[in-house]
């Protein structure tokens, strides 16, 4: 007899999670014999993420029951079962946190349809249920519901019971105890690090740095090495031997900081980021016609560009806005290809100089107007963020478009002009790199305040 389940969670923390739905069908092999399916008081507030992917909010749990109510009907319905789940070292694991609070041990067989689908059914291109029961022709409704992805995993595991005929594979993935996915030593060291935004080394046992990382939440994403599943988690889940970790407060400061630091390190496993992030760039081109093109193409460190990006789409995403915005020409950019006049001149949002209704000299002054408000080589500017703490701010100096350094100072000592800056400032290596990730990160985020000087 298996329990083929799906649960719903608040998200958050590894271990801090909690039940917002649960659905179990009782299946023997054949047909569903019994079924639960309940909406969970979690008790504590539900991730913003979360409740856009299931559409359940806190409102909607008010009046749910808690999870000790449903408990009895939980034990009742699994007696004697196998427990089933897509990808059911999840749904276990919060299954037997949430008795665990309640001091009784949940202990069950379980079974994972993501091990026996790839076993059973090699090739696919997404073991994830929604593209895989895609993939099956399986026939699914509430996706991220519990009841929905619950009979889906219903569905999909009668699927492959008739796949196996001996019932051989089906056996053998049957697991007496699913491990937490982390051994004690990454488990202590997980619980060790802040859920803040920082910079994280990791280390083997002769202290080498292996890995060098940046993020907004250091738990959260070395918690995703530790039960990653790829060539590069599982080498370096079997060398790590301590993290450590140093809190910045603002994520600008996390770039340039691990940039830096992969650099000089060189840590074995950053092999991909020693070389330079931004590949390709914006240049300008003066066509046969005199008409000033930006053209994203490979960087090339022998001409002058405007500003680089990190993949050729992220420039053609910024580059179409760059056209909008200063009336430029998609077909001059090279955005739009055609013999005739561009798009945009169709639906009158485009003045003409792809046909050469504008002249050279004025179109050209539009695109003079957009470099110049990119250049960085004469900027000069105080970049201030969050710090480390409430009662700190961050702050990043250019000067004359040349990357000096971070500081963090108090709320209580007033920065009152740049020479006082520069005596609590941490020098830095300044770079082709560290100036786009400055010009990237101001594209895409918003930061406290520039100072202009």
């Amino acid at each position: 007899m298996y329990a083929i389940l799906d649960i719903e969670t608040t998200g958050g923390q590894y271990n801090e999670e909690g039940i917002t739905e649960i659905a179990i069908y009782k299946f023997d092999g054949h047909e569903v014999v019994d079924q639960f399916i309940s909406l969970v008081n979690p008790e504590k507030p539900i991730q913003p993420f979360v409740v856009k992917l299931t559409g359940i909010n806190n409102a909607m749990l008010r009046s749910a029951p808690k999870f000790y109510e449903v408990a009895k009907r939980i034990i009742e319905i699994t007696e004697g079962c196998i427990v089933v789940a897509h990808n059911a070292s999840f749904d276990y694991r919060i299954l037997q946190t949430e008795f665990r609070r309640l001091g009784f041990k949940f202990q069950k067989q379980t079974l994972c349809t993501v091990e026996l689908s790839k076993k059973l059914l090699p090739g696919h291109a997404s073991y994830s249920l929604g593209k895989l029961v895609r993939a099956l022709g399986i026939p699914m409704a509430d996706r991220h519901r519990a009841t929905g992805d619950a009979m889906a995993t219903v569905k999909l595991f009668k699927m492959l019971l008739a796949q196996d005929v001996e019932k051989e594979i089906v056996i053998s993935l049957v697991k007496t105890e699913i491990k937490s996915g982390m051994s004690p030593k990454l488990l202590d060291i997980v619980e060790n690090l802040p859920s803040k935004t920082g910079i994280y080394y990791i280390h083997n046992e002769k202290g080498d740095l292996i890995y060098i990382g940046k993020s907004k939440n250091i738990k959260k994403r070395v918690n995703q090495h530790f039960t990653g599943t790829t060539n590069k988690c599982k080498k370096m889940q079997l060398e790590v031997y301590a993290v450590t970790f140093e809190e910045t407060g603002s994520e600008l400061i996390a770039l340039l900081k691990e940039s830096e630091e992969i650099k000089i390190n060189k840590p074995i496993y950053n092999r991909s980021q020693r070389k330079t992030l931004f590949q390709w760039a914006l240049y300008p081109v003066k066509d046969e016609n005199g008409y000033l093109s930006l053209l994203i193409q490979k960087a090339d460190g022998r001409k002058k560009e405007i500003t680089s990006y990190t993949s050729l789409q992220e420039g053609k995403n910024s580059l179409f806005k760059i056209t909008d915005q200063f009336n430029l020409c998609q077909k001059i950019n090279g955005l739009y290809d055609t013999k005739n006049a561009c798009f945009k001149y169709k639906i009158k949002e485009c003045d003409g100089a792809c046909i050469g209704e504008v002249s050279p000299e004025e179109y050209n002054d539009r695109v003079q107007e957009f470099i110049e408000s990119n250049l960085f080589e004469n900027e000069n500017m105080v970049i201030i963020d969050r710090g480390r703490s409430l009662q700190e701010r961050s702050a990043v100096l250019i000067e004359n478009g040349i990357y000096k350094g971070y500081c963090f100072y108090d709320l209580n000592y007033q920065i009152t002009n740049i020479e006082v800056l520069k005596n609590i400032l941490i020098p830095m290596q300044n770079n082709r790199d560290t100036r786009n990730i400055i010009q990237g990160f101001l594209r895409k985020n918003r930061v406290m305040k520039i100072i202009k000087f």
